[in-house]
């Protein structure tokens, strides 16, 4: 195998937990909007949550994009 094609078989395979990220983001906004529509009163408090939340789904995907930018141009 032709290692260029190796690394963008592998750049494209480290993008695969990007999908889990979509879905996640998706769940935690769906869900927070939920709970504060029911709840008005707690809203403030499930917006914090929803934000910390919010930043480890993202590095997530930070973390994928940065390993497949590393598989690209470094390696």
């Amino acid at each position: 195998m032709d290692p260029q094609a190796a690394k963008l078989i592998g750049a494209g395979l480290a993008t695969i937990p990007l999908f889990g990220v979509g879905i996640g983001l998706g769940l935690l906004f769906g869900n927070f909007l939920q709970g504060a529509l029911r709840n008005p009163g707690a809203a403030p408090r499930l917006f914090a949550n929803a934000m910390l939340f919010f930043a480890l789904i993202e590095s997530v995907a930070l973390f994928a994009l940065v390993v497949a930018m590393l598989i690209l141009f470094v390696f």
